[in-house]
């Protein structure tokens, strides 16, 4: 690990030297996909993966607001790297909701000590994939999709359906263990390295310290509930910073490479009153999710805090602010990744600058979650005062 960072502008300072180098291959990699080994390694070089875990275990000792706040920093230059910097911190904090304390600290001071990089395998929706108990280990077996991060990961956060309880199998074990494929599949047209592919397990054998079923005892807990907004304020990170890092190109491109319009009066582009407009609409629209993601991430922490005290309303209200955070997000993201080029101009969609690759990346992310459904929620809470159902295991 690098050398200690004690304060929050360390880790900006980090995260920033990171970017720019980031930043000099982010075309390239979007245009090759696959997998951005190089880059995920100057992540483990960073130090940054033991961040949130305590200073008692080795770690940074900080919280989430944190984590969301670098997660926005990288996905300025590189969508798919700050989903996987956010989806590390998700996977590993998993156990502590679902696991015992006593794994919970086992597996955070195993990845300071270790720097491992966390891969999910987690989607109790995705029922192709069972477990059966054989003895005192279990055998897994079947294809699980949307594996985020799964491929040059240390070590998976899995589900699986089991066939002798409602409750999924939820378990850690190491990305090589024996049985486990992680494939080359991911195809997307957006968010090109994220590895977001499949993942088959052939006879996979679990053993009972790897088991999180911690939650199982706690029936009358809320915390565990809790990962599903925690997905999504990672999520929403990721969107405002993929908007905010287009926002930025095209007012350097604007500035720099685009032409006033022959009848605008203009002498240059930046001059141009309708320009104008239209960075002056962009950053309006801009502000407010970034404030409203601000409170959300606000509200996040104080529901981590809270641990196994939250209550089912406290849980609810935080979910309400997540996703008010999140539907304002997906709309600005499309929005200026959009309208940017309408103040770029033609020359701009060009393919050696790729500009497009901020809306395919947060058109990605939009659709794998429906802000409809979020919106109807909001509305049945604002009229009904209806809580938003529970998902605990998303």
């Amino acid at each position: 690990m690098t050398a200690a960072l004690d304060t929050k502008k360390d880790y900006l300072n980090v995260v920033r030297q990171l970017t720019k180098e980031l930043e000099i291959t982010a075309v390239e990699r979007d245009k090759r996909g696959g997998t951005a080994k190089t880059e995920r390694d100057l992540i483990r070089q960073s130090g940054l993966l033991a961040l949130i875990t305590s200073k008692s275990l080795g770690g940074y000792g900080e919280n989430w607001r944190t984590v969301l706040q670098l997660t926005r920093e990288i996905a300025k230059v590189d969508g798919s790297m700050a989903h996987l910097f956010g989806y590390h911190f998700l996977c590993l904090k998993s156990v502590h909701l679902y696991g015992s304390p006593e794994l919970a600290a086992k597996y955070e001071k195993e990845t300071v000590d270790n720097n491992l990089f966390w891969g999910n395998a987690f989607n109790p929706r995705d029922e192709n994939v069972v477990v059966q108990q054989v003895g005192n280990q279990w055998v897994v077996n079947g294809k699980k999709s949307f594996c985020s991060g799964a491929k040059d990961s240390d070590r998976l956060l899995i589900s699986a359906k089991n066939l002798e309880k409602e409750t999924p199998f939820i378990a850690v074990i190491p990305t090589n263990r024996r049985g486990i494929v992680v494939k080359d599949d991911w195809d997307s047209f957006g968010q090109r390295q994220t590895d977001s592919g499949t993942v088959i397990f052939q006879n996979v054998l679990i053993e009972k310290d790897e088991v999180l079923d911690f939650y199982e005892q706690e029936q009358k807990s809320f915390f565990p509930t809790i990962r599903t907004h925690t997905a999504q304020s990672i999520l929403t990170h990721v969107l405002l910073g993929v908007s905010e890092g287009a926002f930025d190109a095209a007012k350097e491109y604007t500035k720099t490479t685009t032409r006033p319009w022959i009848t605008s009066g203009a002498e240059t582009a930046a001059s141009d009153p309708y320009n104008l407009h239209h960075y002056g609409e962009l950053f309006v629209q801009l502000q407010a999710a970034s404030a409203l993601a601000d409170r959300a991430a606000e509200s996040l922490q104080n529901a981590w805090n809270k641990e196994r005290a939250i209550t089912e309303e406290e849980r609810g209200e935080c979910g309400i602010t997540v996703a008010a955070a999140k539907v304002i997000t997906a709309k600005t993201a499309l929005e200026v990744t959009s309208r940017v080029f309408e103040v770029m101009g033609a020359r701009a969609t060009a393919g050696k600058y790729r500009f497009d690759r901020f809306w395919r990346n947060v058109r990605t992310h939009t659709l794998h979650d429906p802000i409809d459904y979020k919106i109807r929620d909001i509305g049945n809470w604002v009229l009904n005062e209806q809580l938003p159902e529970i998902t605990p295991y998303s």
